[in-house]
């Protein structure tokens, strides 16, 4: 018994530490809605205004037509919308409209005659529920900004706690998802990242950066793997169409010393447009600390983001995303490490290049292409004094490279809504990780559970520090079919995703997704089913130390019987059922069941 608790008090140590002419803006999951109003003989009506929302969500966004006659709204989030057009001299016009994939909306509207207004009303749709399988729940820009966002570091992990339903609350910014520790996915303007994001291992897309949210959890489409009890599927903001710059500023004070400064910038035409963002925060209680009081808790988080657009033609889009973010803190003691001197730290670089094209082939068929590039750098440091770490005294220096790119072809016709698409990822892992023993009775060679493979590292007792040094490849290799059949009232799902998974361990699965909803219109309600088979990666965070089994390896003699096996990848089934309901115009209330 003592030799098992020593061997996970050490284990513990050591690992605790993306018309035609309406697509031009449109990223790889958003949507374009744009289109022509004119009057009773055709002429094209100039100046007319139009408003497209959501009275559930809070979206809402407003144009008014050119010399044409032309509207357009871009990277519409997935949802139901109401759009709304009215013109003075004209009775208005409303339709409702629904956005699934980035195939763009084109629509031709007529105003009739009508009195002279200046005023413009909405009537909301009583179809505020969604006739689909998936179980999800959308954020919009306007909900996010009343949230009570104050994590340092850990914004976007605030959102997702505060707004979808099944998700728990951890510290330092992780979060269980559907009881899943921290198996989540970002799809941020269609580029995949399934790394742990939270502010103890990487960096997070800054809050202000963020459109809207998707956040699933249940009947999960093919075209998302990897990590999958929770997917955020995340638009960002664009500068498209702001012809006047348009942006904020914001300062926060607070307890604990902390402050929180914000800053955004659009600005653009119908060609060029860029959005950056800027965020920094300090806090004297960055991390969740083991005392009430805090002790050691200072961090710093700092973070810029910027979103380009550029739309050469008609037909072709292009964006590029840039992040380069720092998270640099102290690491939290107890009393008795605070009168010992503890004084362990860390700092997080990240780094994050995903370019973006789209191209629409007709008003049916669009291309979207992902690559992308992404960095973490990160550096764990010990106590000047080892002998103030205790038990051990422990450092680490560890490097994420992901390349990789994703590519996709939307296809939306008649009573199909279908998707294609391949995924490759490359991912350079390093780490290099070292410890030693700072307390004699840790290891005492006079106790019954001495493990002699650990005295050379005992530094009370004239040994030196562990090193371990790694170095491995992770690739994988996806393809994915889906499509959602509309069938009157009736939707039906279905695709399947091929994962090809070799790192220091090999795996690969066929998934196939199902689902059924059912629009029940009298009652406003939908009642839906789903079945979703999914490969779940190992972590890449500290992977190969906690796989290493030969030389250098913790379980190369160095805990006694210990032995240690490549982490694999996991397999689940998941079944959901839920029903959805409308109440008015402003209300939904979603249940779903989970097994």
């Amino acid at each position: 018994m003592q030799i098992k608790k020593r061997i996970s008090a050490l284990v513990v140590c050591l690992l605790c530490t993306l018309s035609v002419s309406g697509l031009a803006q449109s990223l790889g999951t958003a949507g374009t809605v744009s289109g022509t109003v004119t009057d009773p003989a055709g002429a094209v009506i100039a100046g007319a205004t139009v408003i497209i929302q959501n009275s559930v969500t809070g979206y809402r966004r407003t144009a008014t037509t050119d010399v044409t006659g032309a509207f357009r709204f871009a990277d519409v989030p997935p949802n139901i919308f109401q759009l709304s057009v009215s013109a003075n001299g004209f009775n208005p016009a409303a339709q409702s409209l629904t956005v699934r994939t980035s195939v763009p909306i084109n629509l031709n509207i007529a105003l009739t005659i009508g009195e002279v207004s200046n005023t413009v009303n909405i009537e909301s749709s009583t179809t505020n529920v969604e006739n689909i399988p998936t179980t999800h729940v959308d954020i919009d820009q306007s909900l996010i900004a009343r949230l009570p966002v104050r994590s340092p570091g850990s914004g976007l992990s605030d959102v997702v706690t505060f707004a979808a339903p099944g998700v728990v609350a951890d510290s330092n910014g992780f979060f269980h998802a559907l009881g899943d520790h921290a198996q989540s996915t970002i799809s941020l303007d269609n580029q995949p990242i399934s790394d742990q994001s939270s502010k103890a291992f990487s960096t997070q897309p800054p809050v202000n950066a963020i459109q809207s949210l998707e956040v699933i959890t249940g009947a999960t489409p093919a075209e998302y793997g990897d990590k999958t009890s929770l997917v955020i599927n995340a638009i960002t903001r664009s500068g498209l169409g702001q012809k006047k710059p348009t942006g904020s500023l914001s300062n926060q004070y607070g307890t604990f010393g902390s402050s929180n400064t914000e800053a955004s910038l659009g600005y653009g035409g119908t060609k060029i447009g860029n959005f950056v963002a800027f965020n920094f925060e300090r806090s004297g209680r960055f991390l969740d600390g083991p005392e009430f009081a805090v002790l050691h808790d200072a961090g710093k988080a700092l973070s810029i983001f910027d979103h380009f657009d550029y739309n050469p033609t008609a037909k072709d889009a292009l964006h590029l995303n840039l992040m380069l973010a720092r998270n640099s803190f102290q690491i939290p003691n107890t009393y008795e490490q605070q009168s010992l001197g503890q004084d362990q730290r860390q700092l997080v670089r990240s780094l994050n290049v995903a370019p973006g094209y789209v191209h629409i082939f007709n008003s049916s068929t669009v291309l979207t292409v992902n690559p992308y590039y992404r960095l973490d750098q990160i550096w764990y440091y010990p106590s000047n004094n080892p002998f103030s770490d205790q038990t051990t005294t422990v450092s680490q220096q560890r490097r994420l490279n992901n390349v990789g790119v994703r590519a996709d072809m939307a296809y939306t016709k008649g009573k199909h809504n279908a998707k294609f698409g391949i995924q490759a990822s490359h991912t350079f892992l390093t780490e290099a990780f070292q410890f030693g023993i700072t307390d004699p009775a840790f290891n005492n060679p006079n106790d019954s559970g001495f493990l002699p493979g650990l005295l050379p590292f005992d530094l009370t007792r004239g040994g030196r520090l562990f090193t371990f040094n790694g170095h491995t490849d992770v690739k994988q290799v996806a393809a994915y079919a889906q499509d959602a059949i509309t069938l009157g009232d009736l939707t039906l799902s279905a695709g399947v995703r091929f994962d090809n998974y070799a790192g220091i361990s090999k795996d690969h699965l066929w998934q196939p997704r199902l689902g059924i909803s059912y629009h029940f219109k009298p009652s406003n309600t939908v009642l839906r089913a789903s079945y979703g088979r999914s490969l779940e990666t190992p972590y890449n965070e500290n992977l190969i130390f906690s796989s290493s089994t030969g030389m250098g390896g913790l379980a190369d003699g160095v805990l006694g019987d210990a032995t240690a096996q490549p982490l694999k990848p996991g397999r689940r089934h998941q079944f959901n059922v839920g029903i959805q309901q409308g109440i008015g115009k402003h209300i939904v209330i979603d249940t779903d069941y989970f097994w």
